[in-house]
């Protein structure tokens, strides 16, 4: 078991954030397919597939063998799943989450990077 560090915390916070975020798109998949860029086909496979991968990411998180596999992985997905991002914040409606968190979460996206890059060495 690795040593209980700040660094050890980190990607235990990182990977159980993943895990439950894949599971959040079999527990709320309407919202998930409500953010899909229109040119984006099979909404509801794409889901169902991002949703699969984040929590086979966020447990790959967890283990040293295949921790800095799991930690590009999340690296991908960050990268490919920001359109989605970006259209969330173009197609807001009443029900989503204020304007300025959305456009806070697009260069967040960008710490999420940097965060799972650092578990990639």
């Amino acid at each position: 078991m690795e040593n209980l560090d700040a660094k050890s915390i980190s990607l235990w916070i990182m990977a159980t954030i993943y895990t439950i975020a894949g599971i959040l798109h079999f527990v709320i998949p309407k919202f998930y397919m409500r953010i899909m860029p229109p040119w984006i086909p099979y909404h509801k496979l794409m889901v169902q597939l991002s949703g699969i991968a984040e929590i086979a990411l966020g447990l790959g998180l967890f283990f040293p063998q295949t921790k800095v596999l799991a930690a590009w992985g999340v690296v991908l997905l960050l990268i490919a799943v920001f359109p989605a991002n970006v259209y969330h914040f173009q197609s807001r409606t009443r029900k989503d989450p204020p304007t300025w968190a959305l456009i806070l979460r697009l260069p967040l996206q960008l710490l999420l990077i940097y965060w799972a890059y650092t578990f990639t060495y």
